[in-house]
């Protein structure tokens, strides 16, 4: 574990170093998000802060990672500089949907087709083993394109997705310390140490958002540590004293928020007779703030939420797909419905 503290520190020293620069970079260059309707923010406030977590975690992993231990790795960090230039030029001048969508496409197939990472089964889920080459492929692309973005819309509040971020990766770092992939442990070690220097920046009232650039590279990287978890995972003994008998829906507890909330809006706006990728305002954290909480109060709710998800993946790690999944559904349900139930009755007062 010692290497993967000096990598968080390492990226984090970097990374607090550089965001000062950025934000008075941004500010003189007028590279900044300008309060609107939907915008919650109420200030002029730079919006380049992933550069400083990108480079922060690009430079500790280089310096960390064993140089025999490269291999196939570094097609995963030429994947997330693809998606880091793509965030970059949508945060300068924003990109067309299509053209985005394109060029996560491009960098999954990198780690897809390099790195080999895959779906390649369903894990015993709904007693399906072995998937034809072609659902496995698409099945993969589908999972990295819907993580990416669903991280990429929880961006939305003073500290949110940071805070997100470091449950999840801090999670997934002692995970694959704990079962020998050291490798992954120090990649999530790495960027969790520059996101973690990036919130000090970004906690309300926030100086610096991260932008495209920061929330696509993060949603990148916790799609492939996702995949790897799954794969990871269901590879290991039945006695093995870290392993969750429910693949599936043990990954999805550690990025439950981002998940939920991006199939909540979808489902609300198609309730609604609206495309799913309108904007509005009905996402969870809108939601929680209508109940009259601080952005510093709804960041520690929804994280607070995400470390019991995490907990109960834990306590019930002997259960199976079948069981943490309807079970994961059921409790996502019913803390939607008294969401809006809460809502109700405080609009009705």
């Amino acid at each position: 574990m010692a290497v993967e503290l000096a990598a968080a520190i390492t990226s984090f020293v970097i990374s607090f170093l550089i965001v000062p620069v950025i934000i008075k970079y941004s500010l003189r260059k007028n590279l900044v998000d300008v309060p609107g309707r939907r915008k919650i923010h109420k200030k002029v406030t730079p919006s380049m802060g992933g550069i400083a977590i990108f480079i922060g975690f690009f430079i500790s992993s280089l310096i960390w990672i064993d140089i025999q231990g490269w291999g196939n790795i570094k097609f995963i960090l030429v994947a997330l500089f693809v998606i880091f230039f793509i965030g970059v030029r949508d945060d300068l001048v924003p990109l067309r949907p299509l053209i985005k969508l394109m060029g996560q496409i491009m960098a999954a197939s990198l780690v897809i087709f390099l790195f080999d990472l895959r779906i390649r089964t369903f894990y015993g889920l709904f007693g399906v083993n072995e998937l034809p080459t072609v659902i496995s492929y698409a099945i993969t692309y589908f999972t990295i394109i819907v993580i990416t973005n669903s991280f990429n819309l929880i961006d939305g509040l003073d500290g949110l997705a940071g805070t997100i971020a470091i449950v999840a990766l801090l999670s997934f770092g002692v995970w694959f310390f704990l079962v020998g992939e050291d490798i992954f442990s120090i990649l999530s070690f790495a960027m969790l140490g520059a996101i973690f220097a990036f919130l000090i920046f970004n906690w309300e009232p926030s100086e610096v958002f991260m932008g495209d650039t920061g929330a696509l590279v993060i949603g990148m990287m916790l799609a492939i540590l996702v995949i790897h978890f799954i794969d990871v995972n269901y590879a290991l003994p039945a006695m093995a004293p870290y392993k969750f008998n429910g693949s599936v829906g043990s990954a999805a507890c550690f990025i439950i928020i981002p998940l939920v909330d991006t199939l909540r809006i979808v489902i609300l706006r198609l309730s609604k007779g609206q495309s799913p990728f309108k904007p509005d305002k009905s996402h969870i954290h809108h939601a929680i703030m209508r109940l009259g909480m601080t952005h510093s109060q709804t960041t520690l709710i929804l994280g607070g939420v995400q470390l019991l998800y995490i907990s109960l993946a834990i306590a019930f790690n002997h259960l199976s797909d079948m069981y943490v999944l309807s079970g994961l559904v059921a409790l996502s349900f019913l803390l939607s419905v008294t969401l809006d139930r809460l809502i109700i009755n405080k609009l009705s007062d």
